[in-house]
């Protein structure tokens, strides 16, 4: 991976301290959002690690929560050549769903996921934008196993180490382009 990019992501992040809470240190990617070569070259960045880990992907899940991660899913899914399945808050999606409820940092929330979003076997990469405690993240992993689909990986844009969130995970697969402590 080169560096130079790598470093145009990183430099399009940007911290803003005591948001939503004091104490917590934001980590905000509008800035990256807003520059079409760094998200660009995000979007080139993941899709570069997937193609080079799996040789077959049948859907890349995102979280559409209130989540930015709904934002990167769809670009790469499209790049990839696959759909993209929605997880979303709960009440946001027509017709049969399965559901989970789970903690958040900062109180409980539930998503769900269309019945027949995928397939039993079907490979799934899951994508956010940040991965903090790993609850969220969790949650999704939880509804796509209920549909019997096949996770080869959880892919963030940012990872909070100090949080630990990937240690909740398991034996599912993480990879993370940028990590902070």
């Amino acid at each position: 991976m080169s560096d130079e990019r790598l470093r145009r992501v990183r430099d399009r992040v940007r911290p803003f301290p005591d948001f939503p809470e004091p104490g917590v240190l934001f980590r905000d990617i509008s800035p990256l959002l807003k520059d079409p070569v760094a998200f660009r070259t995000l979007i080139d960045l993941l899709e570069d690690h997937l193609r080079a880990s799996f040789p077959k992907i049948d859907f890349i899940a995102g979280e559409c929560l209130d989540s930015r991660g709904f934002l990167i899913g769809p670009p790469l899914a499209q790049r990839l050549g696959i759909g993209f399945v929605p997880v979303r808050k709960k009440g946001k999606l027509p017709g049969p769903t399965e559901s989970v409820s789970y903690s958040l940092e900062y109180g409980k929330a539930e998503l769900e996921i269309q019945s027949d979003a995928v397939e039993p076997g079907q490979k799934v990469v899951i994508v956010d934008d940040l991965l903090a405690t790993g609850g969220t993240m969790c949650a999704a992993c939880e509804l796509l196993k209920r549909l019997k689909a096949e996770i080869l990986e959880c892919l963030v844009v940012i990872e909070l180490k100090p949080l630990k969130g990937s240690g909740k995970l398991n034996s599912i697969p993480f990879y993370s382009l940028l990590q902070y402590d």
